[in-house]
């Protein structure tokens, strides 16, 4: 198909905004990549993750609600792969929840693994949209 050149044609680039959802493993993924990177052994309140999250990532909007229920599951995870609590610990602060993430070697395995699975999610997730779209 031969398009024609239309100088002055604004671009259509322009990406919707993305309000980040409990369970949805894109949102999950990001989140998971910054806890990644956090210090270990310190306190970090939620409040400046979700900064931290929607700086990274401008076209999309984070909440507290949606970080800490990330959390959560990492610490269900946690609990089930260690049989503690130790590793992952959200604690009320006196300026709202806190995340602890345990200093020891064992973390970073374990939190590329998280990642690994939710990256894998998803791809998975991108393939049955192109297969359902595909079939359309």
């Amino acid at each position: 198909m031969q398009l024609r050149d239309t100088p002055g044609l604004p671009d259509p680039g322009l990406r919707p905004p993305v309000v980040a959802e409990a369970g949805d493993p894109f949102t999950d993924l990001r989140v998971v990549h910054l806890l990644a990177r956090l210090p270990r052994g310190t306190a970090v309140r939620i409040r400046d993750i979700v900064d931290r999250l929607d700086g990274d990532y401008l076209d999309w909007s984070f909440s507290r609600e949606v970080v800490v229920a990330t959390v959560v599951q990492l610490q269900a995870n946690w609990l089930t792969d260690y049989r503690n609590s130790d590793g992952i610990v959200l604690i009320d602060g006196p300026a709202g929840p806190e995340l602890i993430i345990e200093d020891s070697s064992r973390v970073d395995p374990w939190v590329m693994r998280q990642a690994d699975r939710l990256r894998a999610a998803c791809e998975e997730r991108l393939r049955e949209f192109a297969l359902e779209e595909g079939s359309s």
